[in-house]
């Protein structure tokens, strides 16, 4: 009596769940949900795309860099010691490359740009610009240059605008 009934629960479970199972394995991708916790989902920046653009009357975390449409901004940072280093350091990674020792636009890559050679930084047009405005090419980039926006904050633009001054200042004499 018991082994029938566990037949009979065996042969209705066996009708009635394993198509189920059966149906839900092959509509899988039909009835696929997206959960946004789901890294591959996510809105990314993919390797040399422009960020989005910032929401309007939004203030980065570090503080506002310049206020656009009013002129270029003032140099906050002092060119001390500390700040020429610090500049001295980020301008070895982030522009030696193309523009060289001297910021003479001699970088090891600069054979590389056949059309538009990397710029010489201690020409007089260029130690004639504002801090300000240099700090912009730095945040913004140029031609070929990349905007550097996101791989240097506020401040470390502004130590490699004060370190770059000391560079025209060298090669001048």
């Amino acid at each position: 009596m018991i082994s029938d009934l566990v037949k009979r629960i065996f042969v209705t479970f066996a009708i009635i769940v394993v198509p189920l199972i059966i149906g839900l394995l092959f509509t899988y991708e039909i009835i696929n949900f997206e959960f946004l916790s789901w890294m591959e989902n996510q809105p990314s920046i993919r390797p040399m795309e422009m960020p989005f653009p910032v929401p309007e009357n939004s203030v980065p975390i570090q503080g506002a860099a310049f206020v656009g449409g009013v002129g270029s901004p003032e140099n906050p940072v002092q060119a001390d010691e500390v700040s020429i280093e610090r500049g001295r350091i980020l301008y070895e990674i982030n522009c030696k490359l193309c523009h060289g020792n001297e910021a003479k636009g001699d970088g090891p890559m600069a054979a590389y740009f056949r059309t538009v050679p990397p710029r010489d930084l201690t020409d007089p047009s260029v130690v004639n610009l504002g801090d300000g405005d240099i700090f912009l090419v730095i945040t913004n980039g140029k031609q070929y240059m990349p905007p550097l926006r996101m791989n240097l904050e506020i401040r470390s633009r502004w130590d490699v605008v004060n370190y770059l001054r000391v560079l025209q200042a060298n090669t001048s004499q």
